[in-house]
């Protein structure tokens, strides 16, 4: 799979699927703590939207935390852009080569898809990442990203039951290899995504 059409064909979809929401799911929570809809789609985007000086200037205002410089950015976009602004930067920037800081063009395409997992399971809304996509993700777990994104799995194996995947091993964690990523990620998912031993510590109690 070529990963550059990969994020591509992902952020086109996302743009579609964000252009279907109201007014409400906007404004609803993500799985990312303290962000509703609106901040989340902001954060995909700033990248195409700020240039990389203003971005660093911003990061020296934030005393180099980047954690505290992507939430204020978030915050101030989400408050100042439209949803049809915030749905346009995305679709209009299918092909843009930003990548993160670290981790090259596999985590330009995580960035997108956790990101999309993080409003569509949030909202119930039941998209499924398109498999190639999802297996050159889990491919790229390693105990590096488990402790970049706080994901404590010391202990726990994570099975996927809808392809071949596992990873670490003890007390079993399984669910749909997409709800799987999350979890690497660091994030809480909502009650029945997820089952196992391990299942209690990874859902989210809100």
């Amino acid at each position: 799979m070529d990963t550059a059409t990969a994020i591509a064909s992902e952020r086109r979809e996302l743009a579609a699927m964000l252009e279907s929401l109201t007014p409400a799911q906007w404004d609803a929570p993500t799985l990312c703590a303290g962000w509703r809809v609106r901040e989340v789609a902001a954060h995909m985007s700033m990248g195409f939207r700020v240039s990389l000086p203003r971005q660093v200037l911003e990061l020296v205002k934030a005393r180099g935390d980047i954690n505290r410089m992507a939430d204020r950015r978030a915050r101030q976009d989400a408050a100042t852009l439209s949803t049809a602004e915030l749905v346009g930067a995305i679709r209009d920037n299918a092909h843009h080569p930003w990548k993160p800081p670290v981790g090259g063009i596999a985590a330009a395409l995580g960035h997108d898809v956790v990101h999309g997992l993080d409003i569509s399971v949030a909202l119930g809304l039941g998209r499924r990442v398109p498999e190639d996509r999802v297996r050159l993700l889990l491919e790229q777990v390693t105990p590096r990203t488990l402790k970049f994104f706080g994901a404590d799995l010391d202990g726990v194996e994570l099975r996927a039951d809808d392809l071949d995947w596992s990873f670490g091993a003890g007390a079993l964690l399984t669910g749909a290899a997409q709800d799987l990523l999350l979890v690497a990620y660091g994030r809480k998912l909502p009650p029945g995504h997820l089952r196992g031993a391990a299942r209690d510590a990874h859902v989210s109690r809100s």
